[in-house]
């Protein structure tokens, strides 16, 4: 795995580190091992398609989808052939009921992360099958000093926090210029009790705004079936 070049200088240090290194050992052997998603080469596209000074919000994922063909490296995100996990099909309606912006027919948020949304699983890679397998490998201590580096940033930015997963990464936002949207979980089980009604992407493009940033276009194109 290669860090992308907009991220090496902040976070470069830390992959080098023996801890680290220990991580890499440890996921490169489950490669070998296990069927594991998703691809290697697909582990870091979060830092490819939203380069470091392209960041304007973070929204924070568990960790990959576990069967097949679904994951590619972005949180809630699918491959646009996939069908639309439950969770994305919630943000979709919440999108809709937000901004009027058209259901799209896939789950590929590919256009999120260019228009400048890190889209960031606390954990990285999974087993198939096995949720939550690679969870005491150590990715969150890696993706804890991804959210913690971009809290040193002056530049502000949104961080989208849904569910008590992602809200504990809350602590790690100390910087008063940022703004913290939380949420209950996208989930079937979770929508119901908050998520829907709380309006993260209107609002999330309003503190934009307020920064005199342009705001993010979260309309997803649909594809040619």
């Amino acid at each position: 795995m290669k860090i992308p070049k907009s991220w090496s200088s902040y976070i470069s240090n830390e992959w080098r580190t023996v801890f680290f290194s220990e991580i890499l050992n440890k996921v490169n052997q489950e490669y070998d091992s296990h069927t594991i998603y998703p691809a290697y080469d697909d582990v870091l596209n979060a830092f490819y398609y939203t380069p470091y000074e392209k960041v304007k919000a973070v929204i924070v994922g568990q960790d990959p989808y576990h069967g097949p063909n679904q994951a590619h490296g972005l949180s809630f995100s699918v491959r646009p052939s996939e069908k639309i996990p439950p969770s994305l099909k919630n943000m979709y309606k919440e999108l809709q009921s937000d901004l009027n912006i058209e259901i799209p027919n896939h789950g590929c948020l590919l256009s999120w992360a260019e228009e400048g949304v890190l889209l960031l699983n606390t954990v990285l890679t999974v087993r198939e099958k096995q949720p939550h397998s690679h969870k005491r490998i150590g990715w969150h201590l890696f993706t804890d000093h991804i959210i913690e580096t971009l809290n040193k940033r002056e530049d502000p930015i949104v961080f989208i926090l849904w569910g008590n997963h992602a809200i504990e990464k809350e602590a790690l936002i100390t910087q008063d210029h940022h703004a913290i949207l939380k949420a209950p979980h996208p989930s079937p089980f979770s929508a119901n009790k908050g998520f829907f009604g709380s309006r993260p992407f209107s609002k999330c493009n309003e503190w934009l705004i307020h920064w005199g940033k342009k705001p993010i276009n979260w309309k997803i194109n649909n594809i040619m079936q």
